[in-house]
């Protein structure tokens, strides 16, 4: 299959590509198509529970309750590492 992207998306495409985290543009497309598969089959519940953590985030942030960045990274990093387990589980 071939396809032709606009100009715009190919920028996208090739930014991508030169952060290196990508070896080919099919990498970047299919990282991008799991990405809006797995949003896309999120279930109501799992969109309210990110809206409760977005809001108890905003709220600890206005009381000054914040971490350091390099804390942030290794707990985001846990979670994306988990989250990465777990669909590799139901694939």
């Amino acid at each position: 299959m071939q396809v032709n992207v606009p100009p715009d998306l190919e920028t996208l495409i090739n930014k991508r590509l030169s952060s290196g985290a990508y070896s080919n543009a099919e990498d970047v497309l299919r990282r991008a198509l799991e990405a809006q598969d797995a949003e896309e089959s999120w279930t109501d519940e799992e969109w309210h529970a990110l809206s409760a953590h977005i809001e108890e985030g905003y709220l600890q942030a206005e009381r000054g309750e914040l971490i350091g960045d390099d804390q942030a990274r290794r707990e985001i990093q846990a979670l994306k590492t988990d989250w990465h387990r777990s669909r590799s589980h139901t694939q």
